[in-house]
Protein backbone atom coordinates (compact mmCIF):
# COMPACT_ATOMS: atom_id res chain seq x y z
CA UNK A 1 0.00 0.00 0.00
CA UNK A 2 1.23 3.54 -0.56
CA UNK A 3 1.02 6.04 2.21
CA UNK A 4 -0.02 9.63 2.57
CA UNK A 5 1.74 11.64 5.56
CA UNK A 6 -1.19 11.11 7.66
CA UNK A 7 -1.53 7.07 6.77
CA UNK A 8 2.67 7.00 7.26
CA UNK A 9 2.80 8.45 10.64
CA UNK A 10 -0.14 6.90 12.23
CA UNK A 11 1.72 3.70 10.88
CA UNK A 12 4.67 4.54 12.33
CA UNK A 13 2.58 5.08 15.81
CA UNK A 14 1.32 1.79 15.51
CA UNK A 15 4.50 0.12 15.40
CA UNK A 16 6.54 1.43 17.95
CA UNK A 17 2.95 2.32 20.15
CA UNK A 18 3.54 5.82 21.24
CA UNK A 19 0.63 8.06 20.96
CA UNK A 20 0.70 9.70 17.31
CA UNK A 21 -0.59 13.22 19.21
CA UNK A 22 2.61 12.71 21.97
CA UNK A 23 4.43 15.72 21.59
CA UNK A 24 8.08 14.10 21.67
CA UNK A 25 6.70 11.98 18.76
CA UNK A 26 5.47 14.56 16.64
CA UNK A 27 9.01 16.72 17.20
CA UNK A 28 10.67 13.26 16.50
CA UNK A 29 8.87 12.30 12.99
CA UNK A 30 10.67 14.97 10.54
CA UNK A 31 13.87 13.59 11.99
CA UNK A 32 12.43 9.96 10.88
CA UNK A 33 11.53 11.17 7.59
CA UNK A 34 14.51 13.26 6.78
CA UNK A 35 16.74 9.97 7.89
CA UNK A 36 14.59 6.88 5.69
CA UNK A 37 14.68 9.59 2.76
CA UNK A 38 18.12 10.82 2.91
CA UNK A 39 19.55 6.96 3.27
CA UNK A 40 17.50 5.87 0.57
CA UNK A 41 18.32 8.48 -1.86
CA UNK A 42 22.20 7.81 -1.68
CA UNK A 43 21.32 4.11 -1.66
CA UNK A 44 19.40 4.18 -4.52
CA UNK A 45 20.00 6.22 -7.46
CA UNK A 46 16.56 7.13 -8.49
CA UNK A 47 15.40 7.82 -11.82
CA UNK A 48 12.95 10.17 -10.48
CA UNK A 49 15.73 12.32 -8.76
CA UNK A 50 17.01 13.63 -11.64
CA UNK A 51 16.99 17.15 -13.07
CA UNK A 52 17.42 19.24 -15.54
CA UNK A 53 18.26 22.65 -15.24
CA UNK A 54 18.63 24.87 -18.75
CA UNK A 55 18.15 28.50 -17.11
CA UNK A 56 22.01 29.12 -17.13
CA UNK A 57 24.15 30.77 -19.37
CA UNK A 58 28.50 31.08 -19.74
CA UNK A 59 29.37 34.63 -19.21
CA UNK A 60 32.17 35.27 -22.21
CA UNK A 61 35.74 35.64 -21.20
CA UNK A 62 34.68 34.14 -17.92
CA UNK A 63 35.02 30.39 -17.09
CA UNK A 64 33.20 30.12 -14.00
CA UNK A 65 30.19 29.27 -13.76
CA UNK A 66 27.61 28.34 -10.69
CA UNK A 67 25.19 26.05 -11.03
CA UNK A 68 21.41 27.84 -11.08
CA UNK A 69 19.98 25.19 -8.65
CA UNK A 70 21.20 22.72 -6.57
CA UNK A 71 22.60 19.66 -7.48
CA UNK A 72 23.49 16.84 -5.09
CA UNK A 73 25.84 15.35 -8.03
CA UNK A 74 26.21 17.10 -11.69
CA UNK A 75 25.86 13.87 -14.28
CA UNK A 76 26.04 15.95 -17.53
CA UNK A 77 26.80 19.30 -19.03
CA UNK A 78 25.26 20.73 -22.09
CA UNK A 79 26.53 24.28 -23.86
CA UNK A 80 23.83 25.25 -26.22
CA UNK A 81 24.67 26.90 -29.61
CA UNK A 82 24.18 29.11 -31.38
CA UNK A 83 24.52 32.19 -28.78
CA UNK A 84 20.46 32.73 -27.14
CA UNK A 85 19.80 29.52 -28.73
CA UNK A 86 17.24 27.07 -26.50
CA UNK A 87 17.40 23.08 -26.05
CA UNK A 88 14.43 22.59 -28.37
CA UNK A 89 15.79 25.22 -31.30
CA UNK A 90 19.51 24.67 -30.53
CA UNK A 91 22.21 22.05 -30.72
CA UNK A 92 23.48 20.18 -27.17
CA UNK A 93 27.13 19.92 -27.36
CA UNK A 94 28.20 17.99 -24.40
CA UNK A 95 31.08 19.11 -22.28
CA UNK A 96 33.66 16.22 -21.26
CA UNK A 97 34.59 16.25 -17.54
CA UNK A 98 38.17 16.41 -16.91
CA UNK A 99 40.13 17.71 -13.57
CA UNK A 100 40.83 21.72 -13.32
CA UNK A 101 44.58 20.82 -13.36
CA UNK A 102 43.90 19.70 -17.17
CA UNK A 103 42.17 22.82 -17.52
CA UNK A 104 44.81 25.02 -16.18
CA UNK A 105 47.75 23.95 -18.31
CA UNK A 106 45.74 23.94 -21.30
CA UNK A 107 44.05 27.33 -21.03
CA UNK A 108 45.43 29.21 -18.28
CA UNK A 109 43.77 32.16 -19.57
CA UNK A 110 40.78 33.76 -22.15
CA UNK A 111 43.40 34.01 -25.00
CA UNK A 112 41.98 32.05 -27.95
CA UNK A 113 38.40 31.69 -26.51
CA UNK A 114 36.04 29.61 -28.45
CA UNK A 115 32.75 27.37 -27.45
CA UNK A 116 33.44 25.27 -24.60
CA UNK A 117 34.28 21.10 -25.25
CA UNK A 118 35.45 20.24 -21.35
CA UNK A 119 34.55 21.01 -17.75
CA UNK A 120 35.77 20.46 -14.14
CA UNK A 121 33.70 20.81 -10.64
CA UNK A 122 35.08 23.58 -9.18
CA UNK A 123 33.05 23.16 -6.05
CA UNK A 124 29.89 21.39 -5.45
CA UNK A 125 28.22 23.81 -7.28
CA UNK A 126 30.53 25.58 -9.19
CA UNK A 127 32.38 24.37 -12.66
CA UNK A 128 35.04 26.11 -15.24
CA UNK A 129 35.31 25.39 -18.52
CA UNK A 130 37.79 24.80 -20.69
CA UNK A 131 38.08 26.81 -23.51
CA UNK A 132 36.78 29.94 -22.04
CA UNK A 133 33.62 31.07 -23.73
CA UNK A 134 33.54 33.57 -26.14
CA UNK A 135 30.12 34.39 -25.75
CA UNK A 136 27.28 33.82 -23.34
CA UNK A 137 26.00 30.35 -24.48
CA UNK A 138 23.53 28.71 -22.60
CA UNK A 139 23.59 25.39 -20.66
CA UNK A 140 22.44 22.22 -19.70
CA UNK A 141 22.73 20.80 -16.36
CA UNK A 142 21.64 16.87 -15.83
CA UNK A 143 22.14 15.74 -12.47
CA UNK A 144 20.49 14.39 -9.12
CA UNK A 145 18.08 16.48 -6.82
CA UNK A 146 16.85 16.12 -3.34
CA UNK A 147 12.97 15.73 -4.34
CA UNK A 148 10.45 17.55 -1.61
CA UNK A 149 9.86 15.81 1.63
CA UNK A 150 7.14 14.24 3.13
CA UNK A 151 5.58 16.76 5.04
CA UNK A 152 2.53 18.06 6.35
CA UNK A 153 2.07 20.22 3.44
CA UNK A 154 3.93 18.09 0.90
CA UNK A 155 1.48 14.39 1.74
CA UNK A 156 3.39 12.39 -0.62
CA UNK A 157 6.10 11.67 -2.38
CA UNK A 158 7.92 9.05 -4.69
CA UNK A 159 9.14 6.90 -1.81
CA UNK A 160 5.43 6.95 -0.11
CA UNK A 161 3.83 6.01 -3.44
CA UNK A 162 6.20 3.71 -5.10
CA UNK A 163 8.61 2.14 -2.05
CA UNK A 164 6.44 2.28 1.21
CA UNK A 165 7.71 -1.03 1.93
CA UNK A 166 12.04 0.45 1.72
CA UNK A 167 10.99 4.26 3.25
CA UNK A 168 9.06 2.73 6.39
CA UNK A 169 11.23 0.03 6.78
CA UNK A 170 14.60 2.89 6.79
CA UNK A 171 11.78 5.03 9.36
CA UNK A 172 11.85 2.01 12.07
CA UNK A 173 15.19 1.93 11.56
CA UNK A 174 15.67 5.35 12.98
CA UNK A 175 12.70 4.72 15.63
CA UNK A 176 14.36 2.01 17.24
CA UNK A 177 17.21 4.32 17.76
CA UNK A 178 15.32 7.01 19.06
CA UNK A 179 13.07 4.51 21.44
CA UNK A 180 16.53 2.81 22.64
CA UNK A 181 19.47 5.36 21.56
CA UNK A 182 21.76 4.38 18.99
CA UNK A 183 24.68 3.30 21.41
CA UNK A 184 22.50 0.05 22.35
CA UNK A 185 21.59 -1.32 18.80
CA UNK A 186 23.87 -3.82 17.83
CA UNK A 187 23.15 -6.01 21.58
CA UNK A 188 19.54 -5.26 20.73
CA UNK A 189 18.31 -7.83 17.47
CA UNK A 190 14.86 -7.93 18.30
CA UNK A 191 14.13 -4.27 16.66
CA UNK A 192 16.60 -2.04 15.19
CA UNK A 193 18.84 -5.05 13.19
CA UNK A 194 15.98 -6.41 12.80
CA UNK A 195 14.41 -3.73 11.05
CA UNK A 196 18.05 -3.12 9.28
CA UNK A 197 17.97 -6.59 8.18
CA UNK A 198 14.17 -6.34 6.51
CA UNK A 199 15.52 -2.72 5.24
CA UNK A 200 18.34 -4.32 3.28
CA UNK A 201 16.77 -7.39 1.85
CA UNK A 202 14.16 -4.87 0.50
CA UNK A 203 16.58 -2.89 -0.89
CA UNK A 204 18.14 -5.11 -2.83
CA UNK A 205 14.75 -5.88 -4.84
CA UNK A 206 14.55 -1.79 -5.15
CA UNK A 207 17.81 -1.79 -6.53
CA UNK A 208 16.94 -5.06 -9.41
CA UNK A 209 13.99 -2.46 -10.71
CA UNK A 210 16.47 0.73 -10.72
CA UNK A 211 18.62 -1.15 -12.76
CA UNK A 212 15.88 -2.51 -15.07
CA UNK A 213 14.55 0.90 -15.35
CA UNK A 214 18.20 2.05 -16.98
CA UNK A 215 18.14 -1.39 -19.15
CA UNK A 216 21.17 -2.70 -17.05
CA UNK A 217 19.41 -5.75 -16.53
CA UNK A 218 17.03 -7.81 -19.38
CA UNK A 219 13.61 -7.46 -18.57
CA UNK A 220 12.16 -10.19 -15.56
CA UNK A 221 15.80 -10.36 -14.51
CA UNK A 222 16.05 -11.66 -10.94
CA UNK A 223 20.37 -11.18 -10.89
CA UNK A 224 21.89 -9.38 -8.05
CA UNK A 225 22.67 -5.63 -8.19
CA UNK A 226 26.55 -5.70 -8.59
CA UNK A 227 27.24 -3.27 -5.65
CA UNK A 228 26.00 -0.67 -3.95
CA UNK A 229 25.49 2.22 -5.96
CA UNK A 230 25.32 0.00 -9.08
CA UNK A 231 22.43 2.02 -10.40
CA UNK A 232 24.40 4.95 -10.97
Amino acid sequence: MSYTYDTFKSAISTATVIPATDSNFLAILPSCIDYAEQRIYRELNLLTAQAVDTSGALTASNRNFTLPAHFITVDQVNVITPVGGTVTNGTRNPLTPVSREFLDMAWPSSTGATLPTFYAMNSDQSIVVGPWPDAAYGVEIVGIQRPTALSVSTTTTYLTSYLPDLFFAAAMVFMAGYMRNFGSQADDPKMAQSWEGQYKSLLISAKLEEERKRHKLVPGSTDTPSAAGSTA
